[in-house]
């Protein structure tokens, strides 16, 4: 018994310890992360505000306090948090510029459209934004190009070469394992089954991507032509020659940059912009620190006649078994109803940036947006992309606003279902036999393949996905059935051509669809909040895990084939009708 005692008390006291210490580590780490960013120091006179355009990119920012410390120091990026900060310096007296230093990182045309848009507009103001790159992508070159001084180091590089799409295909990869993907579509431009049944483009597909290309490639020509005063066929010509290699002397030469600098000679340059001797020290705001200016002035903010609510829908639809990952029907359908039913909110902006997913969950939240657009005003802002079920969810708002170089449009429909009987049977050295009451009872069994009648059933049924989908665009865009049948057939188009189609109805930013919602619901003063609502820092620190870090240190270790390899991983849980542009454009 004596033994027992000792043995319990042992065991309470190692608890107890135990408890003490995990306590005091999970201070020390609180304290670590808080103080990461140095001393709170607000934002002094005389400041320039930096944007550090090296890390992660998004819709909204990774605020996990440990992200940065697992990622390896690596910033995260939101364009909520990047666009709110520029329009804040634009408006602060002490912050005298914005210095844009160009790194790595992974950020389509339609983000950046956004990003520049609203630099432009802070240059309205009388400020100077000077950006400088070691390396500058031809992403973020696009980006820079509207400062009024680009600068490069003298043994630095510009991208400048055009797009190209250059997808991968694995039809072959599959024969070689034993798996055969059965394809049901409609749609002749439905080109996201392409990659399991073909080792090339059709000649369908590769008409719509020239097309998609040459559209976001004349916007980018045109933009650039215009802020650094270059003549258009000046610029392909350059592109032609591939400027990725030149000697950094023939981009001041041909006027892509303005000068040839090294980093502590920009900040000299900075220090005479913002009138303090080379000797003094240039006062730095970061995002962070604009980012608890907004905060502060959030707290103090008069809400005005009622809310304008910004609720993002940003990923798959359906296609992660985690709640928080991508777009979860069932939650977007539980908060969507919560914004229908708060007095308090007098319109919604639903930020769709997603390329589709089930056909199943897109038609559950297109039931929440009628039924919301039947109570409320409702706008959609399109990011990056807005497509197939990306466009389902969005073709009931009474308003649709997408950016000139988003992807949209993809009105199709397929059903993919692998069927293993070579990897099973030949590979692996599995036998299945079968006992039925009836007929067709083992459909969809992946030891063998569907048969004519299966085959038909499943045909059919996406079939009529197709049309509940054609009808709910025609009843939405106010067009007949056929007027969108003739536009849809799963073809890709960028904002520009779909406001052209009546698919979209103006073409402009975030911003823009705020104001449409505003004046839709007669409201002169709101405030905007932003959906669904972000976690506070204790439920960020005690919910990050080794997930995140897993996925960050692949996205980065496998680059460009990120996206290829996640889905074969994921493919078990991806629902098997789907309204999804393809995979992965691999846009470069």
């Amino acid at each position: 018994m004596k033994s027992f005692f000792k043995t319990m008390l042992a065991c309470v006291a190692g608890i107890i310890i135990a408890g003490i210490l995990f306590v005091f580590v999970l201070v020390s780490l609180i304290g670590a992360v808080t103080s990461m960013g140095g001393e709170d120091k607000g934002i002094k006179e005389n400041s320039v505000l930096m944007l550090d355009l090296d890390g992660t990119f998004g819709e909204r920012a990774d605020d996990n306090p440990l992200a940065s410390l697992m990622n390896g120091g690596l910033n995260s990026y939101g364009l909520e948090d990047v666009i709110a900060s520029i329009k804040e310096a634009k408006n602060n007296p002490d912050i005298k510029g914005i210095y844009l230093q160009a790194g790595m990182m992974e950020i389509q045309f339609a983000s950046l459209e956004e990003i520049r848009g609203e630099l432009a507009s802070f240059k309205e103001s009388g400020k100077f934004v000077v950006a400088y790159g070691d390396q500058y992508s031809q992403w973020l070159y696009y980006l820079a190009s509207v400062a009024d001084k680009v600068i490069v180091n003298p043994e630095g590089s510009i991208s400048w070469h055009g797009l190209a799409s250059q997808p991968i295909f694995f039809k072959d990869l599959l024969e070689k394992v034993g798996v055969e993907m059965q394809i049901f579509k409609v749609g002749t431009y439905k080109s996201a089954v392409e990659p399991f049944i073909a080792t090339e483009m059709s000649d369908a597909n590769r008409e719509q991507v020239t097309e998609y290309l040459a559209s976001i490639w004349n916007d980018v020509v045109n933009a650039v032509s215009q802020s650094r005063g270059i003549d258009a066929g000046k610029l392909n010509e350059y592109a032609d020659r591939y400027m990725d290699f030149c000697q950094a002397e023939e981009y001041v030469e041909c006027g892509l940059a303005d000068t040839l600098l090294y980093k502590d000679g920009v900040l000299d340059y900075l220090k005479g912009l913002v009138g303090i001797g080379y000797d003094d020290k240039l006062e730095v705001a970061t995002l962070e620190d604009v980012k608890e200016k907004i905060k502060i002035d959030d707290i103090i903010k008069d809400a005005g006649e009622g809310e304008i609510a910004v609720y993002y829908a940003v990923g798959d639809i359906d296609s992660s078994t985690s709640v928080d990952e991508g777009i979860n029907s069932k939650k977007v359908i539980k908060e969507l109803r919560e914004l229908r039913e708060d007095s308090n909110v007098k319109a919604v902006v639903l930020r769709v940036n997603s390329p589709g997913g089930s056909a199943y969950g897109s038609e559950q939240i297109w039931r929440e947006v009628d039924m919301l657009s039947a109570v409320k005003p409702v706008v959609v802002s399109m990011g990056d992309y807005a497509a197939s079920g990306g466009y389902y969810i969005s073709c009931a708002a009474d308003c649709i606003v997408a950016n000139s170089t988003t992807l949209t449009g993809s009105i199709g429909i397929f059903g993919m279902i692998p069927v293993a009987e070579k990897l099973l049977k030949e590979k692996i050295g599995l036998d299945f036999d079968v006992v039925k009451t009836n007929r067709l009872a083992d459909l969809g069994s992946q030891s063998r393949p569907f048969n004519p009648e299966e085959s038909a059933i499943l045909q059919n049924y996406v079939n009529d996905g197709y049309d509940l989908f054609l009808k709910r665009c025609a009843d939405g865009r106010k067009m007949s059935v056929e007027d969108i049948d003739k536009i849809g057939q799963g073809r890709v188009w960028t904002g520009s051509k779909a406001k052209e189609l009546g698919l979209v109805d103006e073409i402009g930013d975030l911003d823009k669809a705020i104001e449409i919602a505003a004046r839709m619901a007669e409201v002169s003063k709101y405030n905007v909040a932003s959906y669904p609502a972000e976690s506070d820092f204790m439920t960020k620190l005690l919910e990050g895990d080794d997930k995140d870090y897993m996925e960050s240190a692949l996205r980065e270790t496998m680059g460009e084939y990120y996206d290829c390899i996640r889905f074969v991983r994921n493919i078990q849980n991806i629902a098997p009708i789907q309204a999804r542009v393809p995979f992965d454009l691999n846009i470069r």
